[in-house]
């Protein structure tokens, strides 16, 4: 069974190398670029991916709270939709801090740094 994607990537650039690395790694999978955080929530609705990774960022729109109230809008229209987050290794040690938090909770699926390998990356998306 075809495995959907979508990705909220902040940069266009990384997100069609995910793109990319995803459809390189993973046999069967359809990935969706989202083409910002405002239209995320409606691509999950259109698309039902099995899928959402999103970036977070310390500054607007990919901040951590509103990357979860985007969360809440997919989850309430697609309720088996996995959730991951994606961080740079590089953020404050605060977002990374929430990030594991909701991990913790069971706000989101999974997460992921910056700095992991792409088969480790892919492994994780595959797994969820």
């Amino acid at each position: 069974m075809m495995k959907k994607i979508v990705l909220d990537i902040q940069s266009g650039i990384h997100a069609h190398t995910m793109e990319r690395m995803l459809m390189q790694k993973l046999d069967d999978c359809q990935v969706v670029i989202s083409e910002s955080p405002d239209a995320t929530a409606e691509w999950c609705k259109t698309h039902r991916p099995d899928v959402l990774l999103m970036e977070v960022k310390a500054y607007s729109p990919w901040m951590f709270k509103e990357r979860m109230a985007i969360r809440d809008k997919v989850k309430r229209n697609t309720e088996n939709c996995r959730v991951i987050l994606f961080v740079d290794d590089d953020t404050d040690g605060e977002l990374t801090e929430k990030v594991r938090q909701a991990k913790r909770e069971g706000l989101i699926d999974a997460f992921l740094f910056g700095s992991v390998s792409e088969n480790y990356f892919a492994s994780v998306i595959d797994s969820v």
